[in-house]
This record gives structure tokens, sequence and C-alpha cells, in this order.
């Protein structure tokens, strides 16, 4: 069993961007936009030969980290309206090629494809999580690995370890520490990569640092320490907020994933 995951939105902005700037006409533009996605999807099913498959939509504007942190993507762009109008239409058209589509009205695709991937994982089975959002690194393991579309290049455990020169499983203590600006995420004030990279080389985890470092002598702590102690609560909140959700009840069987070969487009 393979399930691949299409980061639906992450893959049509990146697809409306390039073709918003080569027609002035927005239905124009949202047309291309529809042939480009087929072409996209069709061509991910060909390279993966999928034994499952699905396109995961957000449909929840306001889950709970908004309520956490209201400012919570707030630097980001809305999309565009032409393109939110025509989302239906763009699932109509991967479901044309045997996609369905997964939207909640409570939780945040981030989460959904987190449940899915890790879901899976759990019992052994393999995933592809197509999306350029490396915030899905932190799920990586040999079960679970990324595919950059635009790129066309593989993210898995080993290469994501080497990126960031972290294990896959400090990924969200380190986000927690320097921020993720994306996301206008705060980290802790004057934390950023090399000295978050410091303490997990200390601490090894964030819990370890507030558990412990609090109760060494002042002479004994770092600077940094200092930092993250002082904004625990900055920190605790960001990790919160950074940490996808892998546990969503779905409320369908994973079988009905499955991709029917007399529906597979090209």
């Amino acid at each position: 069993m393979q399930l691949l995951i299409l980061d639906a939105l992450n893959l049509i902005r990146r697809l409306y961007a390039v073709q918003e700037v080569q027609h002035q006409d927005s239905k124009a533009a949202l047309a291309a936009t529809s042939a480009a996605l087929i072409h996209a999807a069709t061509r991910l099913l060909r390279q993966f030969q999928p034994s499952h498959v699905v396109a995961v939509f957000d449909g929840a504007p306001q889950g709970f980290r908004h309520h956490l942190y209201p400012a919570y993507k707030a630097n980001r762009k809305p999309m565009p309206t032409p393109l939110a109008d025509y989302l239906g239409q763009l699932q109509q058209d991967l479901w044309g090629i045997g996609i369905d589509a997964l939207l909640s009205d409570t939780d945040e695709a981030d989460d959904l494809i987190a449940t899915l991937a890790s879901t899976l994982s759990r019992h052994g089975k393999a995933c592809v999580i197509v999306s350029t959002d490396q915030g899905f690194c932190q799920l990586l393991n040999p079960h679970i690995q990324l595919w950059d579309h635009f790129k066309q290049a593989a993210v898995t455990q080993a290469v994501a370890e080497q990126k960031f020169q972290l294990n896959t499983h400090q990924l969200v203590d380190y986000w927690a520490l320097t921020g993720v600006s994306g996301s206008n995420i705060k980290g802790v004030p004057g934390i950023g990569p090399k000295r978050a990279h410091a303490l997990l080389a200390r601490w090894h985890k964030l819990d370890n640092l507030l558990s412990e470092a609090q109760n060494m002598p002042d002479q004994e702590r770092a600077k940094e320490d200092n930092a993250v102690l002082t904004h625990r609560e900055q920190a605790l909140l960001a990790r919160q907020l950074v940490k996808l959700v892998d546990d969503i009840k779905l409320g369908f069987n994973l079988s009905q994933l499955r991709y029917h070969s007399s529906t597979k487009g090209g």
C-alpha cells in the first residue's frame, strides 16, 4: 500500500501564480490553472503509482491555532478571490481523474495530512506528501517522504536531517525556539538558528532545558538558557502552534481513498 497525499492549496496556489502572470484575464488564468492541475496530478499518479490517493484542502479558516494565537498566519496574503471562488471546480477536476478531496470545517489541512500519514506509518505503510511546506519535515521517517513537485525532488528523513543538521524529532523544538516567520509564529527573542542548534545539542529537547536548567546555579547557565527560561510561555506556545496534530478522528476508512484503475487518467 502507498498513499499519495496532495497538499492541494500548496500545489494550486503555486500553479495559479504562474498562470496569473501569463494571463491577464482571470477567467483564462483559472482555466489554465485547471489544465495545469490536471497535468500535475496525472504526472504524480504516473510517477508514484499509488494504491490510494487524496487531495487535502483547507476548509477551516479559523482552526485551534487561530484561537490560541490570533496573529497566526496574519502576515500571509489572502487567496485571490477568483481562485477561492474556483476551488469547487478544481476539486471536480481532480475527482474526474480519480482523486477525491478531503477537507474539514474544524481542522487545518496540515493536521489532516499529518493524521493520514502518521496513521499509515504506524502500520508500516508508505506515504508520499506532495508539498513544498517544510513543516511536514517533522513527520519524516522511513515510511513517510515529502515530494516537491516543482523541483521534482524527494525530501526524505535523511535529506531533512542533513539540511537542518538535526534529527527530525527535534524540528518542532527547533522551530519553537527560532519561530516560523512564514506563519507569523514568534520564537524566543534572541534565539536564531545557530543558538537553537547549540541549545538542542546541549539539551537534546526543549523539555529537558525547561525542567533542568532552572535548577542549575546561575553561573552554570548559558545566556541562551536564560533567554528560553525567561520566555518559557512563548516557547511553549510556539511549539504548540508548530507541532502538527496527528491523531484526528477522520470518520472514514482509508480504504475509501483507494485509487481505482478504472478512473486513472493519463
